[in-house]
């Protein structure tokens, strides 16, 4: 089996979660690796049981992890496994829509009721009354912005939603108008989308044998921490000083956050808002907390490579193919312990040592180089102060809730681990050689 340089290139695109297109999900299916025996819980079968269990109340779950680490990737496993329970899940992809440097809750509201209006169009034999008071609302948005756009009963509403929040996306100064017209009206807005949208869909839905309404609000842990003007962090504002309108929608919710807030001082304020703890999607260890190799753990972020390369053969045939991706076995696992096992990382690694080989096999020089230009963009990030909380991480490998330990979460300095014991945190491995590592004070 001769593996096409171009088509190992496009399935290794760190960009792309897989399932993320039905069309290609028997595919998928056999790139997905199963983690979950490595990162330390079921964490995407609790967050599947909870909404399961609560098909008679509205629920609201966090997510997280580090940026990149797959939770996307299980976020739409979780859509497919719950559709098979006969649930009618909205996958939200709030990036598309949101401006993340600068997210308000109007804004997540909307972009939910257009992805909603957008995937029951599918449905139409249920039927739903016309919502004239959203359209109503955003008539309102359309005549302050002067937009072009008319909002009428044959604009779908999903598509007016859409056109405001491009324009809203593009523009500061739109993005201001925005928030003032419709600040005052958040009680109102959620109260109408729940009247117009979610609860007529939620009865239709059980009528014709689903379960349930279910969405899902990817990429929320993308958002900034920038300080806003009145001196919030934007995460803690989002999702504690706002989090009661975030669970005000009366269907079962998942929104993703920055891990960051696991380590914020408001983090108990967030669990009262949510009623609930936020569920930790742990990186994959491939060494344990005394250094040794972490032989399970390594051994499944090898497949998370060879799947994409040999997806049809089994996890032992694989192996057995090494090198006729890498020259040598060594040039993998140098790959999947320098990543730390961070998914995305592995994968733009690979990506990137293909594209500057141009052929198979992938030499160690390759990657080497690859991990060099990376390893060199983040050390011109870290400043003396970040230096000095990084070999206190090293030593203590425990991470506390002041700023600066966030801000290393953030830029994925430290990676967490999980294990029978706990979490535990360690240098992001590309980091690990730097000489400021190894001076004391």
């Amino acid at each position: 089996m001769t593996v096409n340089v171009k088509v190992f290139y496009r399935a290794t695109d760190p960009g792309v979660p897989l399932f993320m297109n039905n069309a290609n999900a028997e595919i998928d299916k056999k790139y997905y690796i199963d983690f979950s025996p490595v990162r330390g819980g079921q964490v995407i079968k609790k967050l599947q049981r909870t909404i399961v269990w609560s098909t008679d109340r509205p629920t609201c779950q966090l997510f997280t992890g580090h940026i990149g680490c797959g939770k996307s990737t299980e976020l739409l496993r979780l859509k497919q496994q719950l559709e098979a329970e006969k649930f009618h899940v909205v996958y939200v992809e709030s990036s598309k829509n949101l401006e993340m440097g600068d997210v308000d809750i109007t804004d997540i509201l909307l972009t939910i009721a257009q992805r909603i209006s957008e995937s029951l169009k599918i449905w139409e034999k249920l039927n739903l009354d016309e919502p004239k008071r959203l359209k109503g609302i955003l008539e309102g948005v359309a005549k302050l912005l002067q937009t072009e756009i008319e909002i009428s009963p044959q604009i779908e509403l999903s598509f007016g939603i859409a056109k405001i929040a491009a324009q809203a996306k593009a523009s500061p100064e739109v993005r201001t108008k925005l928030r003032n017209f419709l600040e005052s009206r958040t009680s109102n807005i959620i109260e109408t989308i729940n009247e117009e949208l979610v609860e007529p869909a939620n009865k239709k839905l059980q009528e014709y044998g689903k379960q349930g309404l279910v969405v899902i609000v990817d990429d929320l842990d993308k958002v900034s921490s920038v300080i806003k003007h009145w001196g919030r962090p934007q995460p803690e504002y989002l999702f504690v000083d706002r989090g009661q309108q975030l669970i005000g929608l009366n269907c079962h919710l998942i929104y993703t956050i920055p891990l960051a807030l696991i380590f914020s001082n408001d983090y108990e304020t967030l669990t009262q808002r949510f009623k609930r703890e936020p569920h930790v999607l742990p990186m994959v260890a491939t060494n344990l907390r005394d250094g040794s190799e972490f032989t399970q753990g390594m051994e499944l972020v090898r497949q998370l490579v060879l799947a994409r390369a040999f997806p049809k053969l089994d996890s032992q045939e694989r192996l057995t193919k090494v090198t006729e991706i890498f020259d040598s076995q060594e040039t993998l696992d140098y790959l999947c312990r320098i990543s730390g096992a961070h998914v995305r990382n592995i994968l733009r690694i690979v990506n990137e040592a293909l594209m500057e080989e141009g052929e198979f096999p992938i030499s160690r020089a390759s990657v080497a180089g690859v991990v060099k230009t990376f390893r060199n963009q983040r050390l011109l990030a870290i400043d003396d102060k970040e230096w000095e909380s990084l070999r206190r991480v090293m030593e203590t490998q425990r991470v506390t809730g002041d700023e600066g330990y966030q801000t290393l979460i953030r830029s994925m300095f430290v990676f967490e681990y999980q294990d029978d014991r706990g979490s535990w945190f360690d240098i992001n491995p590309l980091l690990k050689d730097a000489p400021e590592l190894q001076r004391k004070g």
